[in-house]
């Protein structure tokens, strides 16, 4: 292991890998990141399984198999996608075991065409537990106005959850209490709370994204000077809340019952504007307790060069507010922001959904 991600992982962090295909797990690859690499977990979304599905000839049994059986396109997307989560839920078994299973997980996520309607994700969060049917893994659910009854229920039955698509503040103190009143229902309802484990995917360089571009169009010096530091600074008052969340005397009485936290996870941490130091949204959101799923090219630059110096959000919190407030002040309406970010991210996810349909739909033809 590097000597920078020995520093990380000594901090506190968790390093996941934000990537999964065919490939990595037959090729070992995946077991290497772990071995070598202090990986300890794995993210995936729909646009990783459609550039998964376009590359090489890892699916091509799998696929024949499923057009001989004469599968529905939405049943083999199913099949293929369930059969990597277990594979690698396996490979990181022992990391699961090893860690008391905080770590060690691997994370699906629901049809996101299903992002606005919460009865169909609490029964797709269901179906998509019962198919992988393995302790570690987490069920994706986004953090929409319609997810978060999903959020509850999905926790009150005791299936893991890894809330994904946190942009704003806001939004992130709902997801909290979505997940505390779950976890408050699971234990009436006779569940070990000690064996829920949760993630809240709080999602960083598409703020900067979207508020630079904004600040460009300002373009006053006093704008310009703000870009790069939104997405940091949103992060760190995310952890702020969440700690907030950690004093109450709601979450004390179900730590008491068993359970654990909801670890924030940083998201969309590989860096977008070149101009800006590749390992910006891992040296600047350290702290223990929380997990950066990281794009491997983000891990290869963080082992390489990154610079990991202790704390680096705790003793920020002034200042993030400052951040806050001053692009307030230049004409940055934060509310709009995330509003178009979550809108865009469930149109991504379902844009590239349908992409590994059509993939998917081609290979059943051709086989």
């Amino acid at each position: 292991m590097s000597e920078n991600l020995k520093r990380l992982v000594d901090a506190g962090v968790s390093i996941w890998l934000d990537d999964i295909s065919r490939e990595r797990l037959r090729s070992g690859n995946l077991a290497a990141l772990i071995r070598d690499k202090a990986v300890t977990g794995v993210t995936s979304n729909p646009t990783i399984f459609a550039n998964a599905l376009s590359k090489g000839d890892a699916y091509a049994v799998q696929l024949r198999d499923l057009a001989v059986r004469g599968v529905s396109v939405d049943e083999a997307v199913r099949a293929i996608t369930t059969f990597d989560i277990r594979w690698a839920a396996d490979v990181l078994k022992p990391v699961y075991d090893a860690t008391g299973g905080v770590d060690g997980r691997v994370s699906i996520e629901v049809d996101p065409r299903l992002a606005r309607k919460t009865e169909p994700t609490i029964s797709e969060a269901r179906a998509l537990w019962w198919m992988v049917d393995r302790p570690n893994v987490h069920i994706k659910i986004p953090a929409t106005v319609e997810g978060l009854p999903a959020i509850t229920q999905a926790l009150s039955e005791g299936i893991s959850v890894n809330v994904t698509l946190i942009f704003s503040l806001e939004r992130y103190r709902a997801v909290m209490d979505a997940w505390l009143s779950g976890l408050e229902k699971a234990k009436a309802n006779g569940h070990n709370l000690a064996g829920i484990e949760s993630v809240a995917s709080f999602f960083v360089s598409r703020v900067d994204t979207e508020i630079d571009a904004r600040l460009e169009k300002i373009g006053t010096p006093e704008a310009l000077a703000l870009k790069g530091q939104a997405g940091v600074a949103n992060a760190r008052l995310a952890f702020a809340a969440f700690e907030e969340v950690m004093n109450s005397p709601r979450w004390q009485a179900l730590r008491t019952a068993g359970a654990r936290p909801q670890r924030p996870l940083w998201a969309s941490t590989g860096v977008k504007n070149p101009d800006y130091p590749d390992t910006l949204y891992v040296d600047q959101l350290v702290t223990a307790g929380i997990v950066n799923t990281m794009p491997e090219k983000t891990l290869d630059v963080t082992a390489d060069h990154g610079k990991i110096s202790g704390d680096t959000i705790r003793p920020f919190y002034e200042q993030a507010w400052n951040v806050m407030a001053a692009l307030k002040d230049a004409g940055i309406d934060y509310d709009d922001v995330v509003r178009v970010l979550e809108d865009e991210g469930v149109e991504k996810f379902e844009t590239s959904w349908k992409e590994l349909l059509e993939t998917v739909d081609a290979e059943l033809r051709k086989a």
